[in-house]
């Protein structure tokens, strides 16, 4: 365990950081697997109204730096494809 001042706080911080950011990816987590389960009961308007907040909610996720900016874009890209696959089919 560090013993200096500084180290004790970074220490501290790097705590708090990392429960935050294990809350953001949990809520993260969870908004994709209810989107992906209202996409597969094909109500639509569910789906639109789950796809907007899920949307915003990866981009927040990238812009903290909890996730890649990439990986923000393919879960987007795959979400929309999915989205718009089930649009079309029904």
């Amino acid at each position: 365990m560090a013993s200096h001042e500084s180290a004790l706080k970074a220490h501290r911080q790097n705590l708090k950081h990392r429960e935050r950011n294990r809350q953001f990816r949990t809520r993260m987590r969870s908004a994709l697997r209810a989107i992906r389960a209202a996409i597969d009961s094909g109500n639509p308007a569910d789906v639109k109204d789950a796809l907007r907040s899920t949307i915003s909610l990866v981009d927040k996720m990238a812009g903290k730096g909890i996730i890649h900016r990439n990986t923000a874009g393919r879960y987007k890209s795959r979400l929309s494809s999915r989205v718009a696959k089930k649009s079309a089919a029904a």
